[in-house]
């Protein structure tokens, strides 16, 4: 279901994508040596349309499939769904459930998706005993979408206990509503909220807009494109964003677990680290830690993690990442917030809609054509 769009033609395409298996080479990256990480993916089940996923309690993992249903993967594959909102979403475009996320202490359950009308709606369960509580559901927060693509839709709660919600920049191509660099509308944006503080939620005191008439107090983040995936490494605190692009470039976007918020990542003025149709690159643009061209590689990243599992000693410490189209997983070797090493894992996850990572720090893979793969050992 990705969440990149390059013309309207490539809306509704997502279970087709297996003809956009293209080259791994990129002239783009820069010439590093290969690292000795050996992997290999081992299928540990089959979903329908798996599109995210989440460590949960007893550690459990928690599979999201985009028509609506959430299931529990365990030693014999999925169980039966433990939740269905497929009569609230719909597929159209690059709609239907997009994100799942628990609490820090697995006592709320969150679910991002597009209701019928098409309007992003971040709800809550109460959790106990390890199972959603159906009676207890409210919704945390709404937008509303002009375009049927580039919903982001990806959430996750921050080291911090505060939950940030993805949010693309209102679709179509190009940004024509110029919702990236506005900060009076919660699209293009990172969000950072308190759903526990109040109802339907809390403003977290340090966010950088607040008191700011002009600006949403929500946003944490903005000038992005398609946030589809975000993740923030377990073993540091900072933060990653995979932001899709609009024609030329994908980018992955850092911040330090330090950050007080505000980072501008330049859309759409900029498309990584140029210039997008004759925009004049912000002041305060903060430019990707990584890029790469459309040239014979792919056309929309899948943000990942930095793997800080036990298995594989030799990629601890890396950032596992793929694209959508082209689906081989690579990583980026990183010292202070900037790219030491590209590397190619030379393994192929096929439609990489998302990536888990499970309590223990272990990776998996979510193609979206079904299959669902751990990172193991070669």
């Amino acid at each position: 279901m990705k969440v990149r769009t390059r013309s309207s033609a490539i809306i509704g395409t997502l279970c087709l994508v297996a003809s956009l298996a293209l080259t791994t080479a990129s002239a783009d990256e820069p010439a590093t040596p290969r690292q000795a990480v050996k992997v290999a993916l081992k299928k540990v089940a089959m979903a329908k349309n798996p599109v995210a996923g989440t460590a949960g309690p007893g550690g459990t993992i928690w599979i999201a499939e985009r028509a609506g249903t959430v299931r529990v993967l365990g030693d014999q594959g999925l169980g039966e769904p433990v939740l269905d909102i497929s009569a609230e979403t719909t597929t159209d475009g690059e709609r239907g459930l997009l994100g799942i996320a628990f609490d820090n202490g697995f006592a709320h359950f969150y679910i991002s998706f597009t209701n019928r009308n098409g309007t992003s709606t971040v709800d809550e369960f109460a959790v106990r005993d390890g199972k959603i509580q159906p009676d207890t559901r409210r919704t945390v927060l709404t937008q509303t979408q002009p375009y049927s693509n580039h919903n982001g839709g990806d959430i996750a709660f921050g080291p911090d206990g505060y939950l940030y919600i993805a949010f693309g920049d209102g679709g179509s191509g190009g940004d024509p509503h110029g919702n990236g660099q506005n900060l009076g509308t919660l699209l293009g944006k990172l969000l950072r909220i308190d759903p526990s503080g109040a109802k339907p939620y809390a403003i977290p005191p340090g966010n950088p807009f607040v008191g700011d008439p002009k600006a949403k107090d929500e946003i944490w983040a903005y000038g992005l494109r398609n946030p589809w995936r975000f993740s923030f490494d377990a073993g540091t605190g900072d933060l990653l964003i995979g932001d899709v692009g609009q024609s030329a470039w994908e980018e992955i976007d850092w911040a330090p677990a330090s950050s007080k918020g505000g980072e501008n990542y330049g859309w759409s003025q900029m498309e990584g680290n140029h210039p997008f149709r004759g925009g004049i690159e912000p002041a305060n643009h903060v430019p990707p830690i990584h890029e790469y061209g459309r040239n014979g590689r792919g056309c929309s990243v899948t943000g990942g993690y930095v793997y800080r599992g036990t298995a594989i000693p030799n990629l601890k410490g890396h950032y596992v990442f793929s694209d959508y189209c082209d689906g081989t997983l690579r990583t980026l070797q990183m010292e202070n917030g900037k790219v030491t090493g590209v590397n190619d894992l030379a393994v192929n996850g096929g439609s990489v809609a998302s990536f888990v990572q499970d309590g223990k720090g272990e990776l998996y893979v979510l193609d979206l054509r079904g299959s669902v793969s751990r990172i193991d050992p070669a």
